[in-house]
């Protein structure tokens, strides 16, 4: 993922998906206006009247189980038991919205709300004080506006809920009220709400907690004026700034700027339940490789260079053995034998396996370890571009402990050391218990690994510990640049890949499409019809052996036939057939 302008960009199936933290405003100007309406004048005098001597809290909900209506009363009840001097000072305007649904629990709640206001009235109200103001009834505009205004304190206890405007209309309506009284506004906010972090001036409680909620009334009443009136200054100041117009055109501006390429791509639904459903978005460059084309620019150009992965490229994801078939290792061996052709294999496997599997394969060129390790055409030696592995660098001694541990708790999962890294695979494990294990791991080692020079990344059912600057990509800029400067800088290029370590491969051959130093064509290939950097696809690892056989074959057949004998061409209306469409995978490579 990356961060764009308070932004989080995250890369999922081809498309960016952005996530930003956006809370809504209220309408300033229609509240500020309402104060002006003969009505609300009219309303403010009664109450002012009414509450004259008196501290006002307000609350504005629907009956609703996770308001909090109940909890905020007991609070209340709790303050007069153990506050004697707030007894026939101290009133609560509860202002409560029908529900908006039905159900035995539902009125159950408003039994039990309806006996403690009558509780609370009956102990401790007398003839012209009453404790719990409680209006059940359709509250206009101009009433809610008018006791915003009076109240000086807005009370919430939701226990679940979302935005929650009531603090930023009962701060407006005081704003408006500044003529006439000195500017102060307090909110008592419970941590569950989500405006809760906008009011940082607030006093946030935690709604479960009578005596919580009681203090921070009780704190909020005896709060110094001129600290009072310096909380509503900075909370007016945000309000004002943020209202929802602002919002409303943040949002959009946003929503164009996430999606200003979705026009050029094209998408397709993939998966067949609502957990496995995904929108796959594939440009509109992207198509199935064609082979007539492939085989005319192979004929005419005079040094070439292959850049191939193995697992889930050379080797069938489902294939049985990791060992190459025979068919495979013929390929390779005929490609070699052709002095204009470099053939090289970048994978993320080991040095040993690579060299034991392709030691009868001259002139081919090996990558092990993503690029760790290097073998070069017709060399004897394996070479690394970066320092020797040390296997007691502290970095390892610090993960292999904690890898150790996952494997204990998590039962089908493995340990592979390599000479230059750590990975921990869970994929004989339980699927949902690895991918939690992986996340909590990778997590986990992030912290750890903070201030080491590696990086830790996850894959199809793995987690990797490697140093940092290793990869697939860097290895194709490397073989690029030696092939530029021994005189051997290639014409024509293809670079096949299958998961997301190979889409770093795709990224550095984009280089060389543009590039003046190393004009070449290029052909950047990725196996299964998926989001990629690449522009070409085939379907499966068969297909890519299809593609390097008739390469291999290629100056023993005729040219130009309307459609290669591999099928590799379009289909014929032009279309992707979604049947093919297979999700990024991340394995050993």
């Amino acid at each position: 993922h990356v961060t764009s302008r308070g932004a989080i960009m995250l890369e999922y199936y081809g498309r960016n998906v952005g996530i930003k933290i956006m809370p809504t405003g209220v309408n300033c100007d229609r509240l500020l206006a309402g104060l002006t309406w003969n009505e609300t004048i009219w309303r403010r005098g009664e109450l002012q009247a009414q509450f004259k001597g008196k501290t006002v809290l307000i609350g504005v909900d629907d009956m609703d189980l996770f308001k909090g209506i109940e909890l905020k009363l007991q609070a209340v009840q709790r303050l007069l038991d153990t506050h004697a001097d707030q007894r026939g000072k101290l009133v609560l305007v509860q202002v409560t919205n029908a529900p908006r649904s039905t159900g035995c629990e539902l009125s159950a709640l408003h039994d039990f709300c309806v006996k403690l206001v009558e509780e609370i009235n009956s102990k401790y109200g007398t003839e012209d004080y009453t404790p719990i103001v409680w209006l059940e009834r359709p509250v206009p505009l101009y009433e809610r506006i008018a006791l915003y205004s009076v109240a000086d304190v807005a009370v919430v206890t939701a226990t679940r809920d979302g935005m929650n405007l009531v603090p930023y209309n009962y701060i407006t309506c005081r704003q408006g009220a500044a003529a006439e009284e000195a500017t102060t506004s307090m909110v008592v906010v419970s941590e569950f709400v989500g405006c809760s972090p906008s009011v940082s001036g607030a006093i946030r409680v935690n709604p479960w907690s009578i005596d919580s909620v009681a203090d921070g009334i009780e704190k909020a009443i005896k709060m110094p004026v001129a600290e009072q009136h310096l909380r509503h200054e900075k909370h007016w100041r945000y309000i004002s700034q943020h209202t929802v117009g602002y919002w409303a055109q943040s949002f959009t501006s946003d929503l164009q700027k996430f999606t200003k390429d979705h026009g050029k791509m094209k998408c397709y639904g993939l998966g067949l339940a609502l957990n496995t459903w995904k929108v796959v978005a594939l440009t509109e460059h992207f198509r199935k490789l064609e082979m007539d084309h492939l085989e005319k620019s192979y004929a005419t150009s005079s040094r070439r260079l292959f850049l191939l992965d193995y697992d889930g490229t050379l080797l069938p994801t489902n294939a049985v053995s990791t060992r190459p078939s025979e068919a495979v290792l013929d390929i390779l061996r005929r490609l070699t034998a052709d002095p204009a052709n470099d053939v090289y294999i970048i994978s993320g496997r080991g040095r040993n396996e690579l060299g034991t599997w392709f030691q009868s394969v001259d002139r081919l060129g090996l990558a092990a370890e993503h690029g760790f390790f290097f073998k070069a055409p017709e060399a004897a030696e394996w070479t690394s571009r970066f320092e020797a592995p040390d296997e007691q660098a502290a970095w390892k001694q610090m993960t292999l402990p904690i890898l150790e541990t996952y494997t204990e708790a998590t039962d089908g999962s493995n340990i592979e050391a390599k000479d230059s890294a750590l990975v921990w695979h869970f994929g004989q494990a339980d699927p949902d218990l690895g991918q939690w294990q992986a996340k909590e791991l990778q997590d986990h080692l992030e912290g750890v690994l903070a201030n080491e020079p590696v990086e830790v990344i996850s894959g199809q059912a793995i987690v990797e510990v490697k140093p940092q600057g290793v990869s697939k990509g860097g290895m194709v800029e490397a073989i690029m640049n030696d092939a530029a400067h021994s005189g051997r800088a290639p014409d024509w290029v293809l670079c096949i890949g299958d998961d997301r370590s190979d889409e770093d491969m795709f990224a550095a051959i984009e280089h060389v499409t543009f590039s003046p130093h190393l004009p070449a064509e290029v052909f950047a290939c990725t196996v299964g019809q998926k989001p990629s950097r690449a522009p070409f696809y085939v379907n499966e690892a068969e297909d890519v052996h299809l593609v390097l056989r008739s390469l291999a074959d290629a100056h023993h057949h005729h040219l130009g036939s309307p459609k290669s004998p591999l099928g590799l061409g379009p289909e014929p209306d032009g279309s992707l057939p979604t049947t093919s469409l297979s999700p990024p995978l991340d394995g050993p490579n």
